[in-house]
């Protein structure tokens, strides 16, 4: 059977890469510069050109694109095609504010199933798996742009949707599910019921977690890895360049980005100057074959650094550290940068806690400040108030070894926290309330 879903792309090397990039990049930059007034105007005042572009490093002359600017042209304002072209269109969950939209062509949507086919063929995904797809179905790119990969692929698809936790567990253990494609609080979720039910996931059919939207950390990947007896395989992504499919983990454990259809560079978020390759920073991305909404230099707040490596799969793919945060995520706490990941690694570190936590983010005084509330296990939290306290203190202690503040824990009873099927709420925003 073969090893890769694409083997020209997926193990070209990288000279020739750069290449094949170099060529998509122009003819991007001509067809956004000829299609849409807001690129054509953010070139002009920037005193760049199309024809600038003489090489890849180039790219580096020409200006961001934000999410405002999505929003500020919405709904299809960046839109290169007419509508008559358009076969598909997905949204941001769109929680404040207008939604971000995503057109595709009927090619982008051919791309589309490319890169999640790659994607789930370096995850074990086949022909003969029997592929649970419990992402939302809707505006959200997840539920369908992995329902496309699945089928590219050739599953057996069982399109269960978000939600319905014991439907779930019985759609697996009655179908015989192989793979199943979730939030990981999701998975996590499903694993914390089929418990209690009774039901010992380790020895159902299931083999595969194909896990995305949402940060998480090698330490939440090892309690769904134990918990549901899997494999646990990361997908990422993003609505603005097509949804997942951007990056991948392999089965070396890898995260890779199709770079044929992506062209990734680190900057400083601060000066936004580009950073070389293994440095940390925001990651930025421009689109090289998308037809509908092509983006230039995309900011995606996602911090993590890149690296060209020689990875045991074959693949040639540059590969993508981890994200550890957002840059519109991380909390500025006593003139220290904290991230979400930072305290959910520490918390993944105690046997008596469960994965589930909320960080409460609020006033103190003239400076923001946060506190934790997270769960004890059943077990641990019947052993009474002065466990709990210890227990809080050498977790709040952890975290400050981590982090450098110091951060109130408050244990709570097991499921008390909120239980997700889709994206995790990690942070609640006080500050407005504190005032």
């Amino acid at each position: 059977m073969k090893k890769f879903w694409n083997e020209k792309f997926e193990t070209m090397p990288p000279e020739k890469m750069r290449k094949h990039q170099l060529t998509c990049l122009k003819e991007t930059l001509e067809r956004v510069n000829e299609k849409i007034p807001f690129y054509r105007d953010v070139f002009e005042k920037s005193g760049v050109k199309p024809a600038d572009l003489k090489s890849l490093d180039d790219i580096s002359k020409f200006p961001f694109t934000v999410k405002n600017d999505l929003r500020d042209n919405y709904p299809f304002g960046l839109c290169t095609v007419p509508m008559s072209e358009l076969v598909r269109i997905h949204a941001s969950s769109g929680t404040t504010g207008k939604p971000i939209t995503g057109p595709y062509t009927a090619d982008d949507m051919q791309q589309w199933g490319e890169c999640m086919a790659r994607a789930m063929w370096a995850q074990t995904v086949r022909p003969d798996d029997i592929a649970q797809n419990a992402y939302g179905m809707g505006l959200f790119t997840g539920g369908l742009g992995f329902l496309l990969g699945f089928e590219r692929v050739g599953c057996a698809v069982v399109p269960s949707g978000s939600g319905q936790t014991e439907k779930q567990i019985l759609l697996m253990e009655d179908f015989g599910t192989t793979v199943i494609g979730c939030t990981p609080t999701y998975a996590l979720t499903i694993a914390e019921r089929a418990s209690q039910l009774g039901k010992d996931l380790p020895n159902f059919p299931l083999r595969a977690g194909l896990f995305g939207a949402e940060p998480w950390s090698l330490e939440m990947k090892q309690k769904i890895e134990s918990r549901m007896g899997i494999a646990a395989h990361e997908h990422y992504g993003l609505t603005e360049l097509m949804g997942p499919g951007v990056g991948f983990t392999c089965e070396a454990g890898t995260l890779h980005l199709n770079e044929d259809h992506v062209l990734a560079e680190v900057i400083d978020p601060e000066t936004e100057e580009p950073l070389p390759l293994g440095e940390k920073g925001e990651l930025v991305f421009t689109s090289l074959q998308r037809q509908a909404m092509p983006m230039i230099r995309y900011r995606t707040r996602d911090i993590t650094r890149l690296k060209r490596i020689t990875c045991a799969c074959g693949r040639e793919f540059l590969s993508m550290e981890k994200v550890t945060g957002r840059s519109d995520d991380m909390m500025i706490v006593s003139g220290v940068n904290v991230f979400p990941s930072q305290i959910e690694s520490v918390l993944m570190e105690f046997e008596e806690i469960e994965p589930q936590y909320v960080i409460h983010l609020f006033k103190k005084g003239y400076l923001d400040a946060i506190s934790v509330d997270t769960e004890a296990r059943a077990e641990y939290y019947e052993k009474g108030q002065g466990f709990l306290d210890q227990l809080a203190s050498r977790v709040s202690a952890k975290i400050q070894s981590v982090v450098g503040i110091k951060v109130p824990v408050k244990i709570v009873a097991s499921k008390e926290i909120p239980r997700s099927v889709g994206k995790a709420r990690r942070i609640l925003d006080e500050r407005e309330e504190s005032k």
